[in-house]
């Protein structure tokens, strides 16, 4: 086996290992393998069709997958002048996307559990006690959430002014051009 066949193997396993880690969360494997792709792939911008060669996957099932990528904000489709088609990358900003919605997931469930406070009105304690620790859980993250959110901010930050020689935009804030 020479290099470039054992860096596809190795490129092969880390993309299953990405869709059987988010199918474990919730997600259709397939959403998980494009991630995956999408992280380590050369270009970073593919099209359907690259996408549907890599992963050898239908079309169907990489434009379903795309949708909902893009939707939970993990990519993004991105059209380029006098090309038909359209490519996707993985959204620079993706990491903060999630905190963000992860921040309102954890707002809308703790409202909602407080509304079951009144529900448990004249019930003993040790009965309210269920519903009470759902609602400290989620109201000690919804504390918490903005300090984290900020402190990666700053981390993100730093890192890209790092790796970044003065005056040069951040990758994401270039633009550039496919390639």
């Amino acid at each position: 086996m020479d290099d470039d066949q054992r860096l596809r193997l190795e490129q092969e396993r880390f993309v299953e290992d990405v869709g059987i880690y988010l199918e474990e969360e919730g997600f259709p494997r397939m959403a998980g393998r494009i991630l995956g792709w999408l992280l380590i792939c050369y270009p970073p911008r593919q099209s359907a069709g690259e996408l549907a060669e890599a992963l050898q996957a239908s079309r169907g099932s990489i434009s379903t997958m795309t949708q909902l990528l893009t939707r939970i904000g993990l990519i993004e489709r991105l059209g380029v002048p006098g090309e038909r088609q359209d490519y996707f990358q993985i959204r620079p900003d993706a990491g903060t996307y999630l905190l963000r919605e992860e921040f309102r997931i954890l707002r809308t469930g703790r409202e909602i559990l407080e509304r079951g406070r009144s529900l448990m009105d004249g019930q003993a304690p040790e009965n309210r006690r269920r519903l009470e620790e759902f609602i400290d859980f989620y109201a000690f993250f919804e504390r918490e959430w903005p300090d984290l959110l900020e402190r990666w901010e700053r981390e993100r930050e730093r890192r890209a002014s790092d790796a970044q020689p003065r005056g040069e935009p951040l990758p994401e804030a270039a633009g550039g051009d496919r390639g």
